[in-house]
């Protein structure tokens, strides 16, 4: 009898653990069931992943190489005894990561069907009994020079695109894991395949998004109380709307972090996004308010005050991420100089931060920008040389007010800037905040100019943000 009692204890032990365990199928072509790997069944990134997340979870390698999303792909996935028991398996999870062989050439007559044909699949996946979370991966980079082969224009021109199309039509999750390997070629020794350090870096981030926390439940444009459209935003929901005559815009993660996090990009709306489209991944949404050309002035803030409280009372979280490029920074931080208090950190990005350096062409390099530099005096009433020169009212003034906040700030500084010079920018900025106790980090670009801004592999400027919110 107490055999029997054992026996059975066991046996209803087992099945709890069964029903414990989380599957995830890993769907993809070469790169997914590791080719090129050296020891693929430990190191390909479905093995890494199932190693980092543990025995909770049961990660399935469902790759086959060569394959496509494209149903009418040279080697479609879809005709694979792996895709059918993928399905089979009810997974929890599908991770799926099919694009890089539909950008070969015999495979470009038919990219017009690739968004279809991903949107099928992974409503394929959806509709089973598990109701699966389906999280779409971009492609990995390719290095390869042949332009009839894997090529990486056309992944990223034509397929991440229609993959980011997918995605919004129905509300799919979808991973940048392109950019996490486009700075590193040395870990692509074929120029396509990943080895097991690259696999690694894939494998973090798909263990990150499963063990963050979510708040699927909030939705920020519910709280907007405006006249509003919706765009998309590289595959994110966008609320378009006007508030006192200034656009304002507002894109939503397909789920909210907990306390609603919230990155404020400054100025230049969309230009070099990665690191915001990183954010969104994460949960982050991604706001802005258009107050050009006001440089950051009394009138500026006030308007961005207003935006604040909106979204505040909206629901996003009481402090704002403050991200500027070029003079975005002027707006960023002439704002979180008056509001201490409603900043989490600030990443800014080859800085204007002084404007006697720019637009008044006071400085030793730059000469004046005419009609910037009219916008200027207008916006702050200068009407003579003389209080152009005595002007005070850049961040780099504002320093002891900006430390204050007790906020970190991140700069990426080009050091060749011919626009935005660091010697009368970035320096003498850091320099003040470092003599005052602020909290400052320069990461420097050498040898680069202006233009381009961010970083191809947004990862450091990711890892700031994260790490200052604590997310």
């Amino acid at each position: 009898m107490i055999k029997k009692l054992i026996c059975f204890l066991l046996v209803l032990q087992v099945c709890h653990v069964c029903k414990a365990v989380t599957k995830v199928a890993c769907i993809g072509a070469s790169i997914t069931y590791g080719a090129t790997v050296k020891n693929r069944e430990h190191n390909s990134y479905p093995a890494q992943l199932q190693t980092m997340l543990g025995n909770k979870y049961q990660v399935n390698n469902y790759g086959v190489s060569s394959c496509t999303m494209l149903k009418h792909g040279d080697h479609s996935y879809w005709n694979t005894k792996e895709y059918q028991a993928a399905l089979a398996s009810n997974p929890n999870i599908v991770f799926i990561d099919l694009g890089g062989n539909d950008a070969k050439l015999v495979n470009r007559v038919y990219l017009n069907e690739y968004t279809a044909d991903c949107k099928a699949m992974a409503a394929a996946f959806a509709a089973l009994p598990t109701h699966p979370r389906v999280i779409l991966l971009l492609p990995v980079v390719s290095f390869d020079k042949d332009t009839t082969g894997i090529w990486d224009p056309v992944i990223v021109n034509q397929v991440m695109p229609k993959m980011r199309q997918a995605a919004y039509d129905d509300k799919l999750e979808v991973i940048d894991i392109h950019s996490l390997l486009v700075n590193h070629p040395e870990l692509m020794p074929d120029k396509i395949h990943p080895d097991s350090t690259g696999s690694r870096i894939i494998a973090r981030r798909l263990h990150d998004q499963l063990v963050i926390k979510r708040d699927p439940g909030f939705n920020i444009f519910n709280a907007i109380d405006q006249q509003k459209s919706e765009s998309q935003f590289y595959g994110y929901a966008c609320a378009d709307f006007t508030l006192n005559g200034h656009q304002c815009k507002v894109v939503k993660p397909k789920w909210s972090a907990p306390q609603h996090p919230w990155v404020w990009r400054a100025r230049f709306w969309g230009h070099e996004p990665q690191t915001d489209i990183a954010l969104l991944e994460r949960g982050f949404h991604i706001v802005y308010c258009d107050v050009a050309e006001l440089f950051g002035n009394a009138e500026a803030i006030a308007q961005w005050n207003q935006f604040y409280d909106e979204l505040h009372k909206g629901g996003l979280g009481p402090k704002a991420v403050m991200e500027g490029m070029s003079r975005g920074a002027v707006y960023a931080l002439n704002w979180a100089a008056v509001n201490p208090t409603k900043v989490a950190c600030v990443y800014i990005d080859n800085p204007l931060l002084d404007m006697k350096s720019w637009p008044a062409g006071l400085g030793k390099v730059v000469p004046p920008a005419n009609e910037e530099l009219k916008q200027f005096k207008a916006d702050y009433h200068l009407e003579t040389d003389e209080q152009v020169r005595n002007f005070k009212g850049s961040p780099i003034d504002k320093v002891a007010d900006i430390v204050k906040g007790h906020y970190p700030i991140l700069i990426l500084c080009a050091d060749a800037d011919e626009a935005a010079i660091p010697d009368e920018n970035t320096l003498p900025f850091e320099k003040q905040m470092k003599a005052l106790g602020g909290s400052i980090t320069v990461l420097h670009k050498p040898g680069f100019k202006h233009h381009p801004h961010s970083l191809p592999n947004p990862t450091p400027i990711v890892e700031f943000i994260l790490n200052s919110t604590q997310l």
